[in-house]
């Protein structure tokens, strides 16, 4: 079975998945990359307020903002 791969923006609160690649310029993915946010990476949703998203990345909790979680592709994985 293949695995489902879709924006962040689109996982619900509670769910966790692996970080399948970043879609978007050198620039912000350095910056991704710098908070923890690489691929393979698993990541868990706390909270998703509208546009923005409480994430779990490592041992952090980091607030990302609509924009930035449609171009994160992601794994989800099954519980």
């Amino acid at each position: 079975m293949n695995p489902q791969v879709i924006p962040l923006i689109f996982l619900p609160q509670g769910s966790k998945a692996t970080l399948s690649r970043i879609s978007a310029g050198v620039g912000l993915e350095s910056r991704l990359a710098a908070l923890g946010l690489t691929p393979g990476t698993e990541l868990c949703v706390f909270q998703q307020n509208g546009g923005t998203l409480l994430i779990g990345v490592r041992d952090s909790r980091l607030a990302i903002g609509s924009g930035v979680a449609q171009k994160i592709m992601v794994e989800v994985l099954e519980d």
